[in-house]
Formats: C-alpha cells, structure tokens, sequence
C-alpha cells in the first residue's frame, strides 16, 4: 500500500536536475573545478572532469543564507528579541 505522502511525492517530482544536490570536485591533473549535479544517493560517486580525466576530488562546499524574514521582531536578548522575554 503506497501512502498519501509517497502518492504527493511520485507526483510532483521533477523530472529535470535543477533541484538534486550539486558538488564540487577538483581535477588533480588539469587543477580545473568544476560542478556535478547527482542524487544524494551517488555522493560518494567518482566524477570524471570535462577534460576526461579521472583523478578528482570532491570539495568541502558550504551555504550561505541571508536576508531576514518579513516581519520578523528586532531586539536583542537571548533569542533576539523573539520570544518577549525582555532579555
């Protein structure tokens, strides 16, 4: 039996790679870098650079988010102000 939840998933995946995970790999041979877009699943994967060479190593990436949240409260304290508590 297939559930609600795995019924709304199967239709609205995409079919398309704009929203799998993407990593970065350097090339050891021609010191290029360059991006792969994959499942989560073959992470762990070898990639092959654009040049054809197979001595990569996948980067260490990190995330940046910015910007803030329309409405949200200004303050200090111990929880920015969110919480009333006046700290």
């Amino acid at each position: 039996m297939v559930s609600l939840a795995g019924k709304w998933l199967r239709a609205h995946a995409l079919p398309d790679n704009d929203h799998m995970p993407t990593y970065a790999y350097r090339c050891r041979e021609c010191t290029g870098t360059f991006e792969v877009n994959r499942p989560m699943s073959e992470s762990s994967a070898p990639a092959t650079c654009p040049e054809g060479h197979t001595d990569t190593v996948k980067l260490l990436t990190t995330v940046a988010l910015t910007g803030s949240a329309a409405g949200a409260p200004a303050g200090g304290g111990c929880c920015g102000g969110a919480c009333g508590c006046g700290h």
